[in-house]
């Protein structure tokens, strides 16, 4: 293993908490608070299309 788990788990764990916090609100609240879950739930998707559409180091396989 080349990377230690408290290096790896931060952001899963930040993205997971902006999409419950966003599901929570979105059920419980309105009118202002709609935006503000909307923007919540907006951030996992924006992070993952931006990896997935950004190119790889080195060209390889992916894990390499």
């Amino acid at each position: 293993m080349s990377a230690r788990p408290v290096r790896i788990w931060p952001v899963p764990i930040a993205l997971g908490v902006a999409s419950a916090v966003g599901l929570v609100i979105a059920l419980v609240a309105d009118g202002l608070w709609d935006h503000l879950s909307t923007a919540a739930l907006t951030v996992p998707v924006a992070v993952s299309v931006w990896f997935m559409f950004r190119p790889r180091r080195g060209g390889g396989e992916p894990g390499k």
